[in-house]
């Protein structure tokens, strides 16, 4: 069965969507020996796919992993600042994986990689809203909190000229100016939960993602990862 270039490349774990339209582009990619041009189809059981001259295979399985982000990485494969990225935690994996979405330098916690590109697609589309939780510390500047934190961050503030669906908040802890609390979201927004703290004037001390839907990060030390297990990826593939 014919299908996009971008798409075959993205399902092999070679790069993203977007970057195989790049590689397509610049002349990287052909069909039968022949260079891809941006829109074509193929047929992966029939036809030769080569990158830089590389044939592409299909991987006899994917890899699932979870990693526990650190503070102080880049969710990327790579940084032209030379600022770590994710990827060099990762230690005795031979695929390229690839980050499900983002967490920002300074936020800890869940991420997932993998180099199931369909899947990756499906799960980082505007479309997809399973929520995500993470638990936040902020601090009122002004040294105490005028009203409820749960209650002003669960308003349906706007960003980006429109409102947000509004957060699940619960209040965990309290101790003068500063709050505990865990926040769930179901839109990707960059650096959502932030936005909405700054919005509220509050200054965000720690964040740390901690699930995603009904995957949990649970003991896993920060800057370790693991493969996922076959319930959790049926559940993926269930999204």
């Amino acid at each position: 069965m014919k299908e996009r270039l971008q798409k075959i490349l993205s399902a092999a774990g070679v790069c993203s969507r977007r970057t195989a339209e790049e590689y397509i582009a610049a002349g990287r990619v052909t069909v039968n020996g022949r260079p891809a041009a941006l829109g074509d189809s193929a047929d992966w059981e029939k036809e030769l796919i080569a990158v830089d001259g590389k044939a592409l295979r299909r991987p006899d399985r994917h890899v699932y992993l979870m990693l526990n982000k650190p503070r102080g990485y880049i969710t990327s494969l790579s940084d032209e600042k030379g600022r770590a990225v994710v990827t060099d935690l990762l230690r005795g994996i031979e695929r390229r994986v690839f980050p499900v979405g983002r967490l920002d330098r300074n936020t800890e916690g869940l991420l997932l990689l993998t180099d199931d590109g369909d899947l990756t697609q499906k799960l980082t589309h505007p479309s997809h809203k399973v929520y995500k939780q993470y638990l936040l510390t902020i601090r009122a500047p002004e040294g105490f909190f005028a009203e409820p934190p749960e209650l002003q961050l669960a308003r349906p503030i706007v960003l980006d000229g429109r409102p947000v669906v509004p957060a699940k908040c619960r209040l965990l802890a309290q101790n003068g100016a500063e709050a505990h609390l865990s926040v769930s979201i179901r839109e990707g927004r960059n650096r959502q939960i932030r936005r909405l703290c700054e919005a509220c004037g509050y200054k965000v001390a720690s964040l740390r993602r901690v699930a995603v839907g009904e995957l949990k990060l649970g003991d896993l030390p920060v800057g370790q990862y693991r493969e996922l297990t076959q319930r959790e990826i049926r559940y993926l593939k269930t999204l």
